[in-house]
């Protein structure tokens, strides 16, 4: 619990710099009050960077339906439509147990603050940078968030007292091209094709080192494709959809000879539930960092991907097949079969049906009125996809 100083002094210090929430304060500050009272039983307290994000939204909503308190936090650049992050957050809409503020995750001074003062069990770290061509040419702004950014929350994780459990985001493009199918995570991953994979690598050893330095408990998530409602509008099914509702052409790189493991975000969030809510403590105590992927282990060509939206719009696409572009990788395949036996981890929707899905949603969302979508529900696998 915390002392009354500690509270005065987090809310007169590091929360007193700009415009900082006074909301955010008066929730830290009522962390501090016991959880026994009228006999209720102390909620789980999570961090969770990138909340307006595609997954860190889904998370959120999820985690705040099972009881956590959430504390989120993300810069909302413009990378792509901050009004998508926005609305995001409408989304995630008022609840008494959530939380918001405009943070950086490369602010270190910030981060120590928040994660030392507020008591999480958790921290999801699941802001970054995003965007493999965007590295090639905005490689500064890529290490600033993925590198900077990470190792402040490395920093303020060993800081606090305890030190909360730490989950963050990888991907599965650390694989580069010359990883055979499927990915297994003991495969070697150091001929990084892009700079983004390599600070997405990079993240990994830093915390493999703050693990052997100070004994954090950490995982790391090895994510695949994921598609679904609220996602990017840098994703190709994203960008496919839009453009072939308007009748523009699409590309397809290494003319269409390309697969990808699509994931349905709401398989990727009951994986996230299933590691925060497992815990740590089933780790053997000289592997408290452990790296999983998490994917839907049914790798789809891309033209095959193609001919299912096309599909469910209801529209034939214009194609244009394209050369391979630089820090494309040919193939990802995600071998499961770690997270599947320490946490459950079991993907149950199909692309066609999660597509099915997001084309609902996305035809909404371009008259203006996104209707929501409930993602957490199995759908069945079929054969095709």
């Amino acid at each position: 619990m915390w002392k009354e100083a500690a509270v005065v002094s987090m809310a007169a210090g590091v929360y007193g710099r700009g415009e900082r929430s006074g909301r955010l304060r008066l929730w830290l500050a009522a962390l501090s009050a016991p959880f026994e009272l009228a006999g209720k039983t102390r909620l789980p307290k999570t961090l969770i960077t990138g909340a307006a994000g595609f997954i860190g939204a889904h998370l959120s909503r999820e985690l705040l339906a099972r009881g956590h308190e959430i504390v989120g936090i993300d810069n909302l650049n413009d990378y792509y439509d901050p009004g998508l992050k926005h609305a995001r957050l409408e989304w995630i809409g008022s609840h008494p147990g959530f939380v918001f503020e405009r943070i950086d995750v490369a602010d270190p001074a910030l981060i120590c603050g928040l994660v030392q003062y507020g008591c999480f069990d958790t921290v999801v770290h699941l802001a970054a940078q995003a965007g493999v061509r965007y590295s090639l040419t905005n490689p500064l702004v890529t290490g600033q968030s993925n590198l900077i950014g990470h190792l402040n929350i490395l920093e303020a994780v060993r800081r606090a007292d305890p030190s909360p459990f730490l989950v963050y985001a990888s991907s599965s493009s650390v694989y580069g091209n010359n990883t055979p199918a499927p990915f297994r995570e003991d495969a070697p991953v150091d001929s990084p094709v892009s700079l983004y994979a390599a600070t997405k690598r990079a993240a990994e050893l830093m915390s493999e080192s703050y693990t052997n330095l100070f004994c954090l408990k950490q995982i790391g998530l090895r994510f695949f494709t994921v598609y679904g409602p609220w996602g990017r509008p840098d994703m190709a099914y994203w960008k496919f959809a839009s453009k072939i509702l308007r009748g523009d052409p699409i590309d397809l790189f290494n003319n269409g000879a390309l697969e990808r493991d699509f994931t349905w975000i709401g398989d990727i969030v009951d994986g996230i539930v299933k590691v925060v809510e497992g815990g740590p403590d089933h780790l053997p105590h000289s592997r408290s960092h452990r790296i999983y992927n998490i994917g839907n282990n049914n790798p789809v060509r891309l033209t095959d991907f193609v001919s299912i939206l096309e599909a469910r719009l209801g529209k034939q696409a214009s194609k244009r097949l394209v050369p391979m572009q630089p820090g494309d990788v040919y193939r990802t395949a995600a071998d499961i079969g770690a997270i599947r036996s320490d946490y459950g981890f079991e993907p149950s929707t199909s692309l066609r049906a999660g597509l099915g899905l997001f084309c609902d949603w996305f035809s909404t969302w371009t008259t203006g009125v996104a209707a929501p979508v409930e993602v957490g529900r199995p759908l069945k696998k079929d054969s095709a996809a």
